[in-house]
C-alpha cells in the first residue's frame, strides 16, 4: 500500500478531502487586494520582481526600485484610480503613514 493511502483521516476534515486547507498569503501573491488605512482605501498587488525589467521611483523614499526586486504597487480605490498607479518598496509602503507632512503620497 502506498504511504498516501495508508495515512489517516483527520478529524477536523468535515467531508472535504484529505487536503488541508492552505493560507491565503501565498495564494493571493501577485493578486489585488485592498488595504483601508487612514489615508484612504487602496487596491494593492505585490510584484515579485522576476518578470520586471524596468526601473521605477518608489514615492515613499524617492530612490529606485531596480529592476527584479519585490515590491508593491498600488492605487486608490476608486473609478479611475487605475491611472495613478505607484511602485514603492514593501517598507516604505507599509511606513506610508509615518511620513512628515511635507511628503506627497504621489
Amino acid at each position: 500500500m502506498s504511504p498516501r493511502r495508508a495515512r489517516r483521516p483527520d478529524p477536523r476534515d468535515k467531508g472535504r478531502g484529505s487536503v488541508a486547507p492552505r493560507p491565503l498569503d501565498g495564494v493571493l501573491r501577485g493578486m489585488e487586494r485592498v488595504e483601508e488605512g487612514p489615508d484612504g482605501e487602496w487596491k494593492v498587488r505585490n510584484v515579485s520582481g522576476a518578470g520586471s525589467d524596468k526601473m521605477y521611483r518608489c514615492p515613499g523614499c524617492d530612490q529606485e526600485i531596480r529592476a527584479g526586486l519585490p515590491h508593491v504597487v498600488s492605487w486608490p480605490n476608486w473609478s479611475g484610480g487605475e491611472g495613478e498607479r505607484r511602485h514603492w518598496h514593501t517598507a516604505c509602503w507599509r511606513k506610508r503613514v509615518d511620513r512628515g507632512p511635507g511628503r506627497s503620497r504621489y
